[in-house]
């Protein structure tokens, strides 16, 4: 819509041509693309992939207009490669977050039709007992926002829940989710009476957060490019769904 809404204005041209409708078609290594006067890069000169684990008090944008810390700041790859976040974690979330310029993988990982699952283990305020559980697993109705307004409710999709340990007074669980609502997992624990009281995403598809300290990060290896792109379904012959979520 963006995109739309800079061509509506005028602002786009093509060759040294302003561009008045849309789609205009181009060929990145032959075509020259600006905006309001400014060249735009087509294509990455390279491909870069970068695991950051994110510490809370972290917006997940490259910008923050009220000055907290953004994921970023927090990643200054060498090539210089401007890398964007896929998909976002809560201010008060940690854990894993995937930073690229590879815009087709970043579309396929965020859309729903892949159903690349994520892991999250929460630490939850009180026992989270067996009927509690299935109730996580079924899903629950939670409204629905759009640009910032309420616009009716869904139901989630079903969870896969792991207990990892019970104590008298908390509970820690893995929770694994086919979809990313705002805030999800909180909302979905607040439904049963269980605050999170700490949240960490420790997997995305077949990607693990390991090797890497809290607000630091590291470049994936090609092995692990490989897996993410199989689970988004783009290498051939793959599902476009991850094993994990399958099961």
């Amino acid at each position: 819509r963006a995109c739309e809404d800079l061509i509506a204005r005028g602002a786009v041209a093509v060759n040294g041509e302003t561009v008045v409708r849309s789609p205009v078609w181009v060929l990145p290594a032959v075509d020259r693309v600006t905006i309001d006067g400014r060249p735009v890069r087509l294509k990455a000169d390279r491909l870069v992939y970068v695991m950051l684990y994110k510490p809370r008090n972290t917006v997940t944008t490259l910008e923050d207009p009220d000055g907290r810390r953004t994921v970023g700041e927090l990643v200054d790859h060498p090539s210089g490669e401007r890398l964007y976040p896929v998909g976002r974690l809560d201010y008060d979330t940690m854990g894993l977050v995937l930073m690229t310029n590879d815009g087709d993988l970043a579309n396929r990982l965020t859309h729903p039709r892949y159903e690349v699952h994520k892991t999250y283990r929460a630490v939850v305020k009180g026992r989270l007992e067996d009927e509690m559980l299935e109730k996580l697993r079924d899903g629950f109705y939670l409204t629905d926002r759009r640009s910032g307004r309420t616009d009716g409710a869904s139901r989630t999709a079903g969870a896969l829940i792991e207990v990892v340990r019970r104590e008298p007074t908390r509970t820690l669980i893995d929770i694994t989710l086919r979809e990313g609502r705002n805030r999800q997992v909180r909302r979905m624990l607040a439904k049963v009476g269980c605050p999170v009281k700490k949240l960490v995403r420790i997997q995305m598809g077949p990607l693990t957060l390991k090797g890497v300290p809290m607000g630091a990060w590291r470049e994936l290896s090609a092995g692990e490019v490989g897996a993410l792109k199989k689970a988004a379904g783009l290498v051939k012959g793959s599902t476009g769904r991850s094993k994990r979520a399958d099961e």
